[in-house]
């Protein structure tokens, strides 16, 4: 068995492993199946209590994702004891992705817990055996162990709270998910790879934007068999297109790398993270549900449907300007301002005939005008520990 002694932040041509790509498939299955009960939660008028079990089991795939692709950056070993133990997180995951629809449906999310339990509790041994090969990093390591097992036994008390003091213990076990990485690693961070992280995350996008295209896709192909006719959905065909291909360009616009300088820059990079990734879920979910309005397979009302799609994108231009295009270019008041207004634009959007083609059409007029004033500056370093 190889010594878990940490891998080097330096380590020339790191990239994401097979086991790393395996892994993020087996997540695409329950992003699809939370952006999916989003989608038809709203298509039945259920739409808090879709957004709220939405938002919910997103941060289950979302932190449980996150943990492990930090954890492998800094320890991977690909040594068969490590990788035993990352099939018992996909497992993990799989059984998330099968509680999905219950806890959307009835707002039971015993099955999402102990698939998210198994996966967290999974990299428990991890940490420890990273403790015992890296002696510079022990403190931190056993910080990490400690620290998620104590809160993996607050997700099981959880399930035996009544549903209105489940809900508020929710923000509480979040904080204090969130608040591990800092406790764990605030003396000394481990070695994890910048280069590595920001492929991962990129890698990720990918596969989120990808199941917006399948869920898209899925719909047209429903209303076309219900002989809806393509002209119909043209507008709402070209709209989509635009936006998921806008968003990549947007996110994939400059590089991120050099922007995980201290731990309070990467973690601020990294958490906010969750507002890309479950926004790019529900962008695909807005998007069949834009079709289904289109053929008249929906119930929601023509503004709920329509915000469902342009909320979404104004949170994904938002986020990814805040996290990687603005650091790049401080002091451009054109570029400050050109996505803010490009978000609230698209948020007017909601209040017009054609939403998504004309969201798609301000979302690439954005990413066509950001290209042209903004090139050639430097990201400003973030120097606080």
């Amino acid at each position: 068995m190889t010594q878990m002694s940490g891998r080097s932040p330096d380590e020339a041509h790191r990239v994401a492993t097979p086991l790393e790509l395996l892994y993020d498939l087996v997540f695409v299955v329950a992003v699809a199946q939370a952006a999916a009960g989003l989608h038809h939660a709203v298509a039945e008028q259920h739409t808090g209590d879709g957004v709220t079990g939405f938002v919910m089991a997103f941060f289950a795939i979302w932190w449980a994702w996150m943990n492990f692709t930090w954890f492998a950056s800094a320890y991977d070993t690909d040594d068969v004891p490590y990788r035993l133990a990352v099939f018992v997180q996909m497992t993990g995951a799989l059984v998330i992705a099968a509680g999905v629809p219950r806890a959307m449906d009835s707002k039971d999310f015993g099955v999402v817990t102990l698939g998210y339990v198994i996966m967290r509790l999974a990299a428990v041994p991890q940490w420890l055996r990273a403790a015992a090969g890296d002696p510079e990093h022990r403190t931190a390591c056993l910080r990490y162990a400690a620290g998620i097992s104590v809160v993996q036994l607050g997700w099981v008390v959880r399930l035996a709270l009544p549903e209105t003091a489940g809900l508020w213990a929710f923000p509480v076990l979040v904080a204090a998910e969130l608040a591990v990485p800092y406790f764990a690693e605030h003396r000394q961070a481990t070695t994890w790879h910048p280069h590595h992280i920001a492929e991962r995350y990129g890698l990720f996008t990918i596969i989120v934007l990808g199941e917006s295209i399948l869920a898209s896709t899925v719909a047209v192909q429903q209303a076309l068999d219900d002989d809806v006719h393509i002209e119909d959905l043209a507008t709402t065909a070209i709209g989509g297109l635009f936006i998921v291909f806008s968003m990549w360009w947007l996110y994939f616009s400059k590089s991120s790398h050099d922007l995980l300088t201290s731990l309070r820059a990467s973690l601020r990079w990294g958490y906010g993270h969750y507002a890309i990734f479950a926004s790019a879920a529900a962008v695909g979910a807005g998007i069949a549900l834009a079709v289904d309005q289109a053929s008249g397979h929906s119930h929601a009302a023509d503004r709920t449907a329509a915000a469902a799609l342009t909320i979404p994108v104004a949170v994904f231009v938002l986020t990814v300007w805040l996290l990687h295009l603005r650091p790049h270019h401080a002091g451009g008041l054109l570029h400050a301002a050109l996505f803010p207004a490009a978000a609230a634009l698209i948020l007017v959007m909601t209040f017009t005939s054609q939403p998504v083609l004309l969201t798609g059409l301000i979302l690439a007029a954005a990413v066509v005008a950001g290209g042209l004033t903004a090139r050639g500056r430097t990201p400003v370093q973030d120097a606080t520990g």
